[in-house]
């Protein structure tokens, strides 16, 4: 095995771990932005898995396949975050 490939593995081991740790947030919450924000760092992730991937399998096709979860992952946090902004503001007009 070359340095490379361990690099891989090791970089393998710790998007396992980061994906564990925001799952714990997402589970956890304690608020709706903590959650957000718990999602998205698991999409970021899980994009850098399908680089990992790509680099290990030596084919770009993975990285097809991460580009396409990048960008439906920016979109589901613009989403979930302009409902938590209208969500704030819709209790900010119930209690005037």
């Amino acid at each position: 095995m070359t340095l490379l490939d361990y690099a891989v593995l090791f970089g393998f081991a710790l998007v396992i771990l980061g994906v564990a740790l925001a799952a714990i947030r997402l589970f956890k919450g304690p608020t709706l932005a903590d959650r957000i924000v718990a999602l998205d760092m698991m999409t970021v992730q899980l994009v850098a898995f399908g680089g990992l991937a790509a680099l290990q399998a030596g084919s770009a096709a993975f990285l097809d396949v991460a580009v396409v979860l990048a960008l439906v992952g920016f979109l589901a946090t613009v989403c979930l975050a302009r409902y938590l902004e209208r969500r704030i503001l819709l209790k900010a007009e119930e209690l005037t």
